[in-house]
Order: structure tokens, then C-alpha cells, then sequence
């Protein structure tokens, strides 16, 4: 997965990519160097970060959703019928023919527009909470759904979070929150869930989700780790947002497994190189 960022104030690449065009040629080279997922965002989520209108975050989004299928589509045509992404560790390096657009929004009506121009998943940082709304959109056009935990919104959630047992506590919340969306009427199998890394977390927090997502697979459900370039590496190693990408791909390689098959992350092509290396890795260890 793919991050397209479509704001001025993101921690990474706020700004790099705020216009309509940029924004969808930085999807297109994502997507050439082997993203299967493009997520895009128009409200910066990293802590401390102020609301965006509905109304801006549509300006925002919608053109970009738009501009990606239209360009990914005249791409895929002549691809051939029923050509899908192939199960071996070479699918990674498969360039723009299989790519999907999701969208990182938790205004119900945010999603409802992207969907309705051509997106597919909804990546929701709030599970519901902030609009909720935005289950109604879930149940009725049943998209992919990516449920993440976070301990309160973007401004408030570092203010000191604790948690009894944190991976206890998130497992509860998926737990919840997968069976409520569930008896709403979405789908078990849209859903797939993201443990928050970096939302309402301390460093300990984290690296205890990190290491311990095999207590999630009781749910059945797989999971996105979303690892790239987040302060959790700058606790840890003290490297600012721009030095923080070795990191990133050393958690990445050591925390994929079939049970966290999907990676949100900024630098594609060297996630791609990691991700082969770790599935030939497991893939030998499977054989031998």
C-alpha cells in the first residue's frame, strides 16, 4: 500500500505532493514500482494534527481519486482478461496492472465520493467513532475496510496513553468493533485490521504490538502494519522523519508474515525488495 498524501502538513512528505497532478503522478510511479494499494489521504493524521472541513478534504481527495483511475485505466487497457496478482514472491514487482485506490478519510461522506468515483477500500483511522455515519456508507456499498485501533483523535491521543495490557487491550477492541461492523451488515471478510502503530501509543506500546500480532490471528482476519517513517523509530533510534526509512525496512521485513500480508508505506520500491527477501526467506524455511 501505497501512500499518496494529499496535504500540506503530513510529517513525512507534507506538501510534496498537495496539488491534483502531483499527487496522481506520485500514485503512478507507486504504482510502477510494485504498489498494489494506493491509500490517499487529505486530513493529516500524525498526533498533534488540526481537523480539515469536509468540504476541503473532498477538494482535496476526490480529483486525485478520480485523476488515478483514469490514468491507471488507460494503463490497464489490453491487460488480459482475468490477469490477477500472482501468490509467489514475484507479485510485489508487478507494475500498476493491479493496483486499487483506497482512501485514508473518516468522514462518511469523504468515502461515500470516493467510492462512488472509483475507489475500492476505505482506510479508517477511527473505526467508526468520529462519524458514525460512515458505518451506514460501510454496510451499503461494502467496500475493503481497514479498521485501526487509535486511542482518542490525532490532537489528543499522545497526551499520556496507557493501556492495562495493550495488546490484550486492542485485541478487545478488534474484537468489538469487527462484531458490531459485522452485525451492521459489512462483511467479515472486507475487513482487515491495523493495530494503530504511532496512535495513542508510547514506544513500549508499539514495539509490544509489533512483536506480538499472532495474538490477533484468533480473529481471522488479516492485518496492515503501517510502520513507515513513524516517530516510534525517532523514540527508539532518535532519527528525525527523513532518516528514519532503514528502520522502517528492517521492522517491515521482520514483522511480515501471511498473517500481515499488507504494508502502508511511503518508499514502494525498497518495501518491495524487503517483502521478496522476507517471503523467499519464509519460503525456503517452509520447504527446508
Amino acid at each position: 500500500m501505497g501512500i499518496v498524501n494529499v496535504t500540506p502538513d503530513s510529517f513525512y512528505d507534507g506538501g510534496r505532493h498537495a496539488s491534483t497532478e502531483t499527487a496522481v503522478a506520485h500514485g503512478l510511479s507507486l504504482a510502477a514500482s510494485g504498489a498494489h494499494i494506493l491509500d490517499v489521504g487529505g486530513e493529516s493524521t500524525r498526533p498533534y494534527a488540526d481537523e480539515v472541513s469536509e468540504a476541503e478534504e473532498l477538494e482535496r481527495v476526490i480529483p486525485v481519486v478520480r485523476g488515478l483511475i483514469d490514468a491507471l485505466g488507460s494503463q490497464h487497457a489490453g491487460t488480459a482478461a482475468g490477469q490477477g496478482a500472482a501468490s509467489d514472491s514475484s507479485a510485489a514487482s508487478s507494475p500498476t496492472d493491479f493496483s486499487v485506490i483506497s482512501v485514508d478519510t473518516y468522514k462518511a461522506e469523504v468515502a461515500a465520493q470516493a467510492l462512488d468515483a472509483g475507489a475500492v477500500i476505505i482506510n479508517d483511522v477511527s473505526a467508526c467513532r468520529f462519524d458514525p455515519a460512515l458505518r451506514d456508507v460501510l454496510v451499503q456499498k461494502r467496500p475493503g475496510y481497514v479498521l485501526m485501533h487509535s486511542l482518542g483523535k490525532p490532537g489528543t491521543m499522545q497526551n499520556a496513553p496507557q493501556y492495562d495490557d495493550v495488546v490484550e487491550d486492542v485485541f478487545r477492541f478488534f474484537e468489538q468493533e469487527l462484531g458490531a461492523l459485522v452485525r451492521a451488515g459489512l462483511p467479515e471478510d472486507r475487513v482487515v485490521l491495523d493495530p494503530g502503530i504511532g496512535f495513542g501509543k508510547t514506544l513500549e506500546h508499539n514495539l509490544a504490538l509489533i512483536a506480538n500480532v499472532e495474538r490477533f490471528a484468533v480473529l481471522g482476519r488479516p492485518l496492515l502494519m503501517a510502520l513507515s517513517n513513524k516517530s516510534v523509530w525517532e523514540k527508539l533510534l532518535g532519527l528525525g522523519p527523513q532518516d528514519r526509512e532503514n528502520a522502517t525496512q528492517a521492522a517491515t521485513a521482520l514483522s511480515w508474515s501471511p498473517l500481515c500480508p499488507i504494508h502502508r508505506v511511503h518508499d514502494v520500491e525498497r518495501t518491495v525488495q524487503s517483502l521478496r527477501v522476507a517471503h523467499a526467506l519464509d519460503h525456503a524455511r517452509t520447504r527446508g
